[in-house]
């Protein structure tokens, strides 16, 4: 079904001559009849102990009743959390998963549930919202002045901040801007922004369908940078609204899960997030350096101490006996495995997902690249740090300056890093 779409304004916006000034002025009050319909849709994996205070804190929200609903999809929880939302939230829809689809495709899911929805927002389980959030998150999409809108988020404590907007390094690792920094005035202004954070943001329902909502493969992680990028490629703009607050437990669901497992997505899904979103021009300049800074990653993590066995120039030292054994024990053991860790097993797993599957990524890259109307040149400001190393290991600060110099990486991005110290990991 086709989704209805909001009028769209010109944005009023501060005037600066300053390309990396990403300020952007909040227009007036929305009137409570103008307020868009909207779905809250929420994901849940066993997150019975978060839903208690989210509900609450949804059920306090100023914002007309019968203009939302909230929508839970659980991801088939052992945890008493449908139980729950049965007898203490009957007011919550709730829809029911076999099994745990994931991130991505219970948002698509949620979404493709939501037909008469104008702004579908996405908020995670283990959040809580002050009571204005809704209203000044969806506001801008209202007025016309943006597509996308994310919220400010702080920890669970409000000490610190866990997302103020986003950006990404040219390699794909994103960034959550002022994550584990003291709140303060520099996070307090309304700004454009690469992406929204997938634990409060919001969309217009219409662009959502046509940018083609998140990517399911993702499964989770980063299907927020890639929608973010694909969004500002279609000619949409994406929004931090610094007046949608709200307080998060971070990597909650996550930390429960085998490190291994989230490594494997957190190493691909920035691949495939480069790889679609490039121009080709481009893309031929960033991709040696993304499988050439993934490659040193892997052997950072892999637990590989000595490397004697598979060097024949040391084999070759000594008399002619101590070589032939050793060239011999080297025959015998060639079948042997070798002891790497798991994370390092994951980070090999995640780069092949891209290279074992190229004519299927090289499709699924077409589908964005027709979408096009804007020029990488216009986004890349966007991406706030994207020399950003985040490696503090010599070698490996080596090869990132050395291929970003030789690839002409650096030449793409020069004049367009945000001041400040770097980004916390």
């Amino acid at each position: 079904m086709s989704r209805r779409r909001r009028g769209r304004a010109a944005p009023r916006r501060k005037v600066s001559p300053d390309p990396l000034d990403l300020r952007v002025e909040l227009g007036e009050a929305v009137a409570d009849a103008d307020l868009p319909l909207c779905t809250i849709v929420i994901l849940n994996l066993d997150g019975h102990h978060h839903l208690e205070p989210c509900f609450t804190a949804l059920r306090a929200l100023d914002y007309p009743e019968d203009r939302f609903e909230v929508l839970l999809i659980d991801n088939a929880s052992s945890d008493g959390s449908v139980e729950s939302v049965r007898h203490d939230h009957a007011w919550v829809r709730l829809v029911e998963n076999d099994t745990n689809v994931g991130f991505s495709a219970g948002c698509n899911q949620g979404a493709a549930l939501s037909p008469e929805a104008e702004v579908l927002v996405f908020l995670n389980n283990d959040m809580r919202v002050e009571p204005r959030w809704l209203r000044e998150l969806v506001s801008p999409i209202a007025r016309g002045e943006c597509s996308t809108t994310t919220a400010r988020m702080y920890s669970w404590d409000g000490k610190l901040m866990n997302s103020a907007g986003g950006g990404m390094n040219f390699h794909g690792i994103g960034i959550q801007r002022g994550y584990l920094e003291e709140p303060g005035e520099s996070y307090a202004w309304p700004r454009k922004t690469l992406f929204a954070c997938g634990g409060a943001m919001a969309v217009d329902a219409g662009v959502f369908e046509e940018v083609g909502g998140f990517d399911d493969e993702y499964f989770a992680y980063y299907e927020d940078v890639d929608l973010g990028w694909r969004t500002w490629l279609a000619g949409k703009e994406v929004w931090y609204v610094p007046t949608a607050e709200c307080y998060h437990h971070h990597s909650s669901t996550s930390g429960k899960l085998p490190p291994e497992m989230i490594r494997v997505l957190q190493v691909r899904n920035p691949l495939l997030t480069c790889f679609k979103n490039y121009s080709d021009e481009n893309l031929r300049k960033v991709l040696p350096a993304m499988l050439g800074l993934a490659m040193r990653r892997m052997f950072l993590v892999s637990g590989l101490q000595d490397d004697t066995p598979f060097r024949i120039e040391r084999a070759g030292r000594g008399r002619r006996g101590p070589v032939r054994r050793a060239w011999d024990k080297a025959r015998t053991s060639v079948n042997q495995a070798v002891p790497v860790r798991k994370v390092s097993a994951a980070d090999m797993i995640g780069v092949n997902d891209l290279l074992g599957r190229w004519d299927h990524w090289m499709a699924r890259r077409g589908e964005v690249q027709a979408m096009r109307v804007k020029s990488d040149q216009e986004i890349f400001r966007l991406f706030l740090r994207p020399e950003w190393c985040i490696e503090g290991e010599p070698a490996y600060g080596e090869l990132q300056s050395g291929l970003t110099s030789f690839l002409g990486i650096d030449e793409l991005f020069e004049g367009l890093s945000e001041a400040g110290p770097e980004p916390n990991k």
